[in-house]
């Protein structure tokens, strides 16, 4: 049984448009040097802020599955497929399917923030995909009530989002104060980023805002908060049926 914490500062870091972006990454790419490494098909997460606006100009995409989240404010993006910029606000999810290649722009507007989470779907079979993507709205994706906890599933468990990618189950959770047990898959691995936390605890270790959290080998979670919690939490496979990049290039 396991339950790990990375906290913010032992993440890695980087940054666009002379600074104008900021992130943090839980699980940055290799030369980043973040202590967290690609795992199960969880390849890269980035959290990323603009206080004035930034743009992080045309670059190409390629196998991967390429998730944005729009936790704050809004964001544009553009890509060479369909040749327009298209604005995504607070709520809202795209999806790349880089398959065999894209090419793709993206602006992050004064006062936003947003996950880029990026997922191995099998890149043996997606190199020869062509790319696709999708836009959803928040009001596409459905909330229901857990023990009390508001859950809002964007993929897995019936969500509405569509990946390549297997085994993946991707939630918003909102706890109030209180002590919580859910009960999650101990043959899957529980990433969990904390969105918002004041007073929290996760299986008994203490967890604040920023806190990257990986659980696995475990049949319950147990999350005591002494004020209303925001996590977002992705289930990933332990064991895949195929080879993924980062054991392939052996980084």
């Amino acid at each position: 049984m396991s339950t790990k914490i990375i906290r913010k500062e032992q993440q890695a870091f980087g940054s666009f448009n002379n600074g104008a972006i900021i992130e943090n990454k839980p699980i940055g790419f290799p030369q980043d040097r973040g202590i967290v490494k690609p795992y199960s098909n969880l390849f890269y997460w980035a959290n990323a802020w603009s206080d004035k606006g930034g743009l992080i100009d045309e670059h190409p995409h390629k196998w991967f599955e390429i998730l944005s989240f729009v936790l704050d404010g809004e964001i544009e993006h553009y890509d060479n497929k369909y040749n327009r910029w298209l604005k995504l606000e607070k709520g809202d999810v795209q999806i790349i399917r880089a398959g065999n290649g894209i090419t793709h722009a993206e602006k992050i507007l004064p006062n936003s923030r947003m996950f880029q989470i990026w997922f191995d779907p099998n890149i043996a079979i997606t190199q020869n995909k062509p790319a696709s993507y999708n836009d959803y709205k928040t009001s596409d994706f459905t909330a229901k009530q857990v023990n009390g906890i508001n859950i809002i599933n964007y993929t897995g468990n019936g969500g509405k989002l569509e990946m390549d990618a297997k085994g993946v189950i991707i939630n918003n959770l909102t706890i109030p104060k209180g002590e919580h047990d859910l009960n999650i898959n101990s043959n899957a691995i529980l990433s969990m980023y904390v969105l918002r936390a004041n007073g929290l605890t996760i299986n008994n270790h203490n967890a604040v805002n920023d806190d990257f959290i990986i659980i696995e080998n475990e049949k319950t979670l147990n999350i005591s908060a002494t004020n209303e919690t925001e996590l977002f939490s992705i289930e990933t496979p332990q064991k895949l049926e195929y080879l993924t990049y980062r054991e392939m290039a052996r980084f």
